[in-house]
């Protein structure tokens, strides 16, 4: 027991890794003075602790897939390479918290600390293997994501969406725990691999009492990815926490709610039957509704950050689609997409947040005559906005294509319409902001103070994967073409 035990530790060491430098970060933050605002100690730590998560991520990708802990916990590549994007991540959007005036300076280090305890959660989702992990993982998420919704404390609008999303995400949480107790009523397991044998020994009758125990269990999921009709929190919580907490949301909580529920859809509903057409029509109705919501709503926003959040939820419900596929060809589109996603999303809000720190607002109009002023931050924004939109060669062409080809080979050619016809949809308010930063006069010929040398250069570091992932994508697929979802002992 004790040997297994330790061999179970040895394959943590990521997760334990955060834990320790979430602990040091709150010790070394205790040791400042009110009067140091720099804290430069503090973010070196903060980023070399996190690049040394990422490098023991890296090289586990190629170990081979085992249950820890007794079975609770599954470390594959599929789990390796979703943690690896949220570590991504989170150490972007921290140093964007660093950069932005969005985000009150005392405040800057307890960013930090809780994205990582996020970041945390986000990578017990990603590996779990029983229900009562995955109820672990969303709250620890959860409860942590409440308080940076409210970070700017002064201001109504982040009070509101604090309170909104701790509203919603009470409810859908006891709404999924619900169904969770009834699932281990019916099935006697918490156990994921044990839940997949009892499921297939149901009868007619028994699996339909079951069905709505799993809709209920997709509540909690569905309210961290925000797809309909679980999405109604997010614009409202998006347009009112500060923007590196928007950029967070937009990419960890996301993924990590994509990961688990991609991994329980491959686990209980992978065999042919009643209770998978069931899963994948409900699937299948909710992710055509959240890409069409989504959408549709953006259009006529006046803040970039809201049109963003709308966009983000049009996205969910496009990785929602290799969801539906039920097969490792699926699987692999949505961590591709997922990858490209990161990087699409982070330069777009990195400019938005340098762009809304100095009007103090993120509406459309501040982007005018951006090109005038700081050229290649409007082609970064522009190569952006039209990968969001999926336009050729970029990587998020190559995203949606992975995606509907997946669908094709499955048949769904009505989903694949659809995701086509909001793909075109998508490109009216994409090209929105492109208009303007091109076309329109400028409004004011003073410095962005946020566009400085170096920021300059990282967004266009984070802009190259945005181009060549989307010209030498074979090797993202063929990193991805590993990283099937280990099913436990």
């Amino acid at each position: 027991m004790a040997i297994n035990y330790l061999a179970s530790i040895s394959r943590y060491v990521p997760e334990l890794l955060s834990v320790v430098i979430m602990v040091g970060l709150v010790l070394i933050e205790s040791c400042y003075d009110n009067s140091e605002r720099k804290k430069g100690f503090f973010y070196a730590a903060t980023f070399i602790g996190l690049l040394f998560v990422f490098i023991n991520l890296c090289v586990s990708l190629t170990e081979a897939p085992s249950a820890i802990f007794t079975n609770s916990m599954v470390i594959d590549p599929f789990s390796t390479l979703v943690k690896i994007i949220m570590v991504l991540g989170t150490m972007a959007a921290i140093y964007l918290s660093k950069e932005s005036k969005d985000i009150y300076g005392s405040l800057k280090s307890e960013f930090a600390i809780m994205t990582i305890g996020v970041m945390i959660g986000g990578m017990i989702l990603a590996s779990a293997n029983n229900l009562l992990m995955v109820y672990i993982g969303i709250e620890t998420l959860s409860i942590l994501s409440y308080a940076l919704a409210s970070f700017k404390k002064n201001e109504e609008r982040s009070s509101e969406a604090g309170l909104k999303y701790s509203l919603y995400g009470g409810i859908s949480s006891g709404v999924m725990l619900f169904g969770m107790s009834h699932i281990f009523g019916m099935l006697g397991s918490i156990q994921f691999p044990e839940i997949m044998a009892g499921l297939y020994e149901l009868s007619t009758f028994e699996t339909a009492v079951l069905i709505p125990s799993f809709i209920m269990f997709f509540a909690g999921i569905g309210y961290k990815i925000a797809c309909v009709p679980f999405h109604m929190w997010a614009p409202d919580v998006y347009e009112g926490s500060p923007l590196p907490v928007t950029a967070f949301f937009s990419i960890v909580p996301k993924v990590a709610g994509m990961a688990v529920l991609l991994r329980v859809t491959m686990v209980f509903f992978g065999q042919e039957g009643a209770l998978q057409v069931s899963w994948v029509g409900i699937l299948s109705v909710v992710a055509a509704l959240t890409m069409t919501v989504g959408n549709v709503s953006a259009i006529g926003q006046r803040s970039v950050k809201r049109m963003l959040a709308f966009s983000s939820i049009s996205h969910a419900g496009m990785m929602m689609m290799g969801v539906v596929v039920v097969s490792e060809i699926g699987t692999r589109s949505i961590l591709f997409y997922s990858i490209t996603y990161l990087f699409m999303t982070l330069v777009a809000f990195f400019i938005t947040s340098f762009v809304a720190d100095k009007y103090g607002n993120d509406h459309f109009e501040r982007f005018s005559g951006l090109i005038k002023r700081y050229p290649m931050m409007t082609i970064m924004m522009s190569i952006v906005m039209f990968s969001l939109a999926g336009m050729p060669p970029l990587s998020g062409f190559v995203a949606k294509f992975n995606i509907l080809s997946a669908l094709l080979s499955e048949k769904y050619y009505i989903l694949a319409l659809i995701a086509v016809l909001n793909s075109v949809v998508s490109l009216y308010y994409y090209m929105k902001i492109i208009r303007l930063m091109v076309f329109r006069e400028v409004e004011s010929m003073e410095p962005i103070v946020g566009f400085g040398a170096l920021n300059q250069s990282i967004i266009m570091t984070m802009t190259v994967p945005v181009v060549m992932i989307g010209i030498f994508w074979s090797g993202i697929m063929h990193l991805t073409e590993g990283a099937s979802i280990f099913l436990g002992k």
